[in-house]
């Protein structure tokens, strides 16, 4: 499926699998680039999305699911007032000098109509993206990002203290029972 759409720039569903299924909304993206490719045919691609869609049926009988769906788009037209749109690039910049992982930070222009998906990919949350993907308002996507930032820059903390903690015997570096 990625390499035909790779070889004919044709579009593909993506959508966030769950448990034991899928969620009803995903986006339709195509190849940007394939970087890297390995020997046991397994490869890195690159993709950008393209249009929001909700899933109205599925087809499971071929090797890749198919679906009918229902393309939609915001609701709300009317752009973000610039001072969200200015709290919602601080915060994500600011989340992504806490991660501290060598990724670049977000690339973002604050005349982006569409800023909150430029925004979001820094809170590494598939529930969160998908809330954003959901969501059909600029202003309420960016509101979103702003709410969220404070848990999840919070919960990052917690979870790399505990990856720390793990590696330990939960005592820090002195041996149990001093």
């Amino acid at each position: 499926m990625v390499g035909n759409a790779e070889a004919t720039g044709s579009e593909f569903g993506i959508v966030l699998a769950r448990g034991e299924g899928i969620v009803n909304a995903g986006c339709t993206v195509v190849v940007e680039s394939v970087p890297t490719r390995y020997p046991d045919g397994t490869f890195d691609v690159v993709t950008r999305g393209r249009r929001r869609f909700n899933l109205l049926s599925v087809n499971d009988e071929e090797e890749c699911l198919r679906g009918e769906v229902e393309y939609f788009s915001d609701e709300d037209l009317r752009p973000a007032a610039p001072e969200y749109r200015a709290r919602a690039l601080q915060v994500c910049l600011e989340i992504h000098a806490s991660l501290d992982d060598g990724t670049l930070p977000p690339v973002a222009d604050l005349a982006d109509p569409e800023l909150s998906f430029r925004l979001a990919p820094v809170l590494r949350d598939l529930d969160f993206q998908d809330a954003i993907l959901r969501e059909r308002s600029e202003t309420a996507r960016l509101e979103l990002i702003i709410a969220a930032a404070p848990r999840f820059v919070e919960r990052t903390q917690y979870v790399e203290k505990m990856k720390h903690k793990a590696g330990t015997n939960g005592h820090g570096h002195k041996p149990k029972g001093l």
